[in-house]
Protein backbone atom coordinates (compact mmCIF):
# COMPACT_ATOMS: atom_id res chain seq x y z
CA UNK A 1 0.00 0.00 0.00
CA UNK A 2 1.34 3.45 -0.88
CA UNK A 3 1.02 6.58 1.25
CA UNK A 4 0.53 10.16 0.05
CA UNK A 5 4.28 10.45 -0.63
CA UNK A 6 4.32 7.30 -2.81
CA UNK A 7 6.22 5.36 -0.16
CA UNK A 8 5.35 1.74 0.46
CA UNK A 9 3.61 1.15 3.76
CA UNK A 10 3.37 -2.22 5.41
CA UNK A 11 -0.10 -3.67 5.02
CA UNK A 12 -0.72 -5.21 8.44
CA UNK A 13 -4.15 -6.50 7.45
CA UNK A 14 -3.65 -8.20 4.09
CA UNK A 15 0.08 -8.87 3.91
CA UNK A 16 1.99 -8.34 7.15
CA UNK A 17 5.70 -9.04 6.85
CA UNK A 18 5.55 -12.17 9.02
CA UNK A 19 2.89 -13.61 6.67
CA UNK A 20 4.77 -13.00 3.44
CA UNK A 21 8.38 -13.82 4.30
CA UNK A 22 9.82 -16.31 1.85
CA UNK A 23 8.50 -17.51 -1.48
CA UNK A 24 5.08 -18.68 -0.31
CA UNK A 25 2.49 -17.19 1.98
CA UNK A 26 1.75 -19.44 4.93
CA UNK A 27 -1.98 -19.36 4.22
CA UNK A 28 -1.42 -21.00 0.83
CA UNK A 29 0.50 -23.85 2.46
CA UNK A 30 -2.08 -24.18 5.22
CA UNK A 31 -4.99 -24.44 2.81
CA UNK A 32 -3.14 -27.16 0.94
CA UNK A 33 -1.99 -29.17 3.94
CA UNK A 34 -5.25 -29.35 5.92
CA UNK A 35 -7.43 -30.50 3.01
CA UNK A 36 -7.08 -34.12 4.00
CA UNK A 37 -8.18 -33.57 7.60
CA UNK A 38 -11.14 -35.81 8.46
CA UNK A 39 -13.12 -32.90 9.94
CA UNK A 40 -13.00 -29.15 10.47
CA UNK A 41 -11.98 -29.30 14.13
CA UNK A 42 -8.95 -31.51 13.53
CA UNK A 43 -8.00 -29.51 10.45
CA UNK A 44 -8.36 -26.28 12.42
CA UNK A 45 -6.04 -27.53 15.14
CA UNK A 46 -3.49 -28.71 12.58
CA UNK A 47 -3.76 -25.30 10.88
CA UNK A 48 -2.92 -23.50 14.12
CA UNK A 49 0.11 -25.71 14.84
CA UNK A 50 1.55 -25.14 11.38
CA UNK A 51 0.78 -21.42 11.48
CA UNK A 52 2.56 -20.76 14.76
CA UNK A 53 5.58 -22.94 13.98
CA UNK A 54 6.06 -21.58 10.46
CA UNK A 55 6.17 -17.93 11.51
CA UNK A 56 7.75 -18.13 14.97
CA UNK A 57 11.18 -16.83 13.93
CA UNK A 58 9.65 -13.80 12.21
CA UNK A 59 7.89 -12.49 15.31
CA UNK A 60 9.06 -10.77 18.49
CA UNK A 61 8.67 -13.74 20.82
CA UNK A 62 9.41 -17.13 19.21
CA UNK A 63 9.13 -18.87 22.57
CA UNK A 64 5.53 -17.67 22.92
CA UNK A 65 4.64 -18.89 19.44
CA UNK A 66 6.29 -22.25 20.13
CA UNK A 67 4.18 -22.57 23.27
CA UNK A 68 1.01 -21.65 21.33
CA UNK A 69 1.83 -24.31 18.74
CA UNK A 70 2.41 -26.80 21.53
CA UNK A 71 -0.95 -25.93 23.10
CA UNK A 72 -2.77 -26.59 19.81
CA UNK A 73 -0.73 -29.74 19.15
CA UNK A 74 -1.58 -31.11 22.60
CA UNK A 75 -5.26 -30.47 21.94
CA UNK A 76 -5.02 -32.18 18.54
CA UNK A 77 -3.23 -35.19 20.02
CA UNK A 78 -5.81 -35.46 22.81
CA UNK A 79 -8.69 -35.38 20.31
CA UNK A 80 -7.02 -38.02 18.15
CA UNK A 81 -6.40 -40.18 21.22
CA UNK A 82 -10.03 -39.84 22.28
CA UNK A 83 -11.20 -40.83 18.80
CA UNK A 84 -8.86 -43.82 18.74
CA UNK A 85 -10.15 -44.90 22.15
CA UNK A 86 -13.82 -44.71 21.07
CA UNK A 87 -13.11 -46.64 17.85
CA UNK A 88 -11.71 -49.63 19.77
Amino acid sequence: MMNEFNLMLEDNVNHPSHYTAGKTEVIDVLEDWVKAAPDAVLGGLQWQVIKYISRMWLKKNPYEDARKAQWYLNRLVNKLAAEAYTEN
